[in-house]
Protein backbone atom coordinates (compact mmCIF):
# COMPACT_ATOMS: atom_id res chain seq x y z
CA UNK A 1 0.00 0.00 0.00
CA UNK A 2 0.97 3.91 -0.71
CA UNK A 3 1.91 5.91 1.68
CA UNK A 4 1.73 9.74 1.00
CA UNK A 5 5.14 10.92 1.72
CA UNK A 6 5.01 14.21 3.70
CA UNK A 7 7.38 16.84 3.09
CA UNK A 8 8.56 19.84 5.23
CA UNK A 9 8.01 23.78 4.49
CA UNK A 10 11.88 23.81 3.91
CA UNK A 11 12.09 21.35 1.48
CA UNK A 12 9.11 22.88 -0.10
CA UNK A 13 10.67 26.32 0.02
CA UNK A 14 13.88 24.88 -1.31
CA UNK A 15 12.59 23.16 -4.21
CA UNK A 16 10.19 26.31 -5.10
CA UNK A 17 13.09 28.25 -5.31
CA UNK A 18 15.33 26.47 -7.26
CA UNK A 19 12.49 26.39 -10.22
CA UNK A 20 12.36 30.04 -9.94
CA UNK A 21 15.90 31.04 -9.35
CA UNK A 22 17.51 28.35 -11.71
CA UNK A 23 17.42 27.68 -15.49
CA UNK A 24 16.05 24.08 -14.74
CA UNK A 25 12.67 23.58 -15.84
CA UNK A 26 9.75 22.15 -13.20
CA UNK A 27 10.13 18.34 -15.16
CA UNK A 28 13.69 18.51 -14.34
CA UNK A 29 13.48 19.54 -10.43
CA UNK A 30 10.80 16.54 -10.31
CA UNK A 31 13.03 14.45 -11.52
CA UNK A 32 16.03 15.64 -9.48
CA UNK A 33 13.88 15.22 -6.19
CA UNK A 34 11.11 11.95 -7.71
CA UNK A 35 8.31 14.41 -7.22
CA UNK A 36 4.97 14.96 -9.60
CA UNK A 37 5.20 18.06 -11.70
CA UNK A 38 0.84 18.71 -10.21
CA UNK A 39 2.65 19.09 -7.08
CA UNK A 40 5.78 21.21 -7.43
CA UNK A 41 3.28 23.21 -9.87
CA UNK A 42 0.79 23.36 -6.86
CA UNK A 43 3.99 24.31 -4.36
CA UNK A 44 4.72 26.92 -6.44
CA UNK A 45 1.61 28.87 -6.94
CA UNK A 46 1.22 28.38 -3.00
CA UNK A 47 4.34 30.20 -2.69
CA UNK A 48 3.86 32.89 -5.36
CA UNK A 49 0.31 33.42 -4.03
CA UNK A 50 1.30 33.71 -0.29
CA UNK A 51 4.55 35.58 -0.93
CA UNK A 52 3.35 39.43 -0.43
CA UNK A 53 2.24 38.82 3.00
CA UNK A 54 5.90 38.84 4.01
CA UNK A 55 6.16 42.44 2.64
CA UNK A 56 2.85 44.17 4.18
CA UNK A 57 3.19 46.81 6.32
CA UNK A 58 3.15 46.01 10.22
CA UNK A 59 0.24 48.24 10.05
CA UNK A 60 -1.62 45.65 8.46
CA UNK A 61 -0.55 43.36 10.74
CA UNK A 62 -1.58 45.13 13.45
CA UNK A 63 -5.21 45.59 12.11
CA UNK A 64 -5.44 41.97 11.26
CA UNK A 65 -4.12 41.14 15.08
CA UNK A 66 -6.54 43.23 16.77
CA UNK A 67 -9.53 41.80 14.37
CA UNK A 68 -8.43 38.21 15.28
CA UNK A 69 -8.87 39.20 18.99
CA UNK A 70 -12.07 41.32 18.76
CA UNK A 71 -13.58 38.10 17.35
CA UNK A 72 -11.89 36.00 20.10
CA UNK A 73 -13.38 38.23 22.24
CA UNK A 74 -16.80 38.00 20.80
CA UNK A 75 -16.17 34.04 20.59
CA UNK A 76 -16.01 34.13 24.24
CA UNK A 77 -18.77 36.15 25.12
CA UNK A 78 -20.83 34.16 22.88
CA UNK A 79 -19.84 30.88 24.77
CA UNK A 80 -20.79 32.64 28.03
CA UNK A 81 -23.71 33.20 27.17
CA UNK A 82 -24.63 29.85 25.72
CA UNK A 83 -23.15 28.70 28.97
CA UNK A 84 -25.83 30.68 31.07
CA UNK A 85 -28.72 29.86 28.46
CA UNK A 86 -28.20 25.95 28.94
CA UNK A 87 -27.98 26.69 32.79
CA UNK A 88 -31.21 28.34 32.76
CA UNK A 89 -33.34 25.88 30.60
CA UNK A 90 -31.90 23.44 32.88
CA UNK A 91 -33.22 25.51 36.03
CA UNK A 92 -36.77 26.07 34.36
CA UNK A 93 -36.96 22.17 33.08
CA UNK A 94 -36.43 20.85 36.57
CA UNK A 95 -38.76 23.46 38.56
CA UNK A 96 -41.46 22.34 35.87
CA UNK A 97 -41.29 18.87 37.05
CA UNK A 98 -41.30 20.15 40.41
CA UNK A 99 -44.70 21.59 40.41
CA UNK A 100 -46.35 18.76 38.98
CA UNK A 101 -46.24 19.69 35.39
Amino acid sequence: MNQRRSFTPEFKTRVVLEVLTTLKSVAQVCRDYDLKEQVVTRWKAEFLERAPMLFASNQQREVDQARIADLERLVGRLTMELEIAKKVSQLLDSRGTRNGR
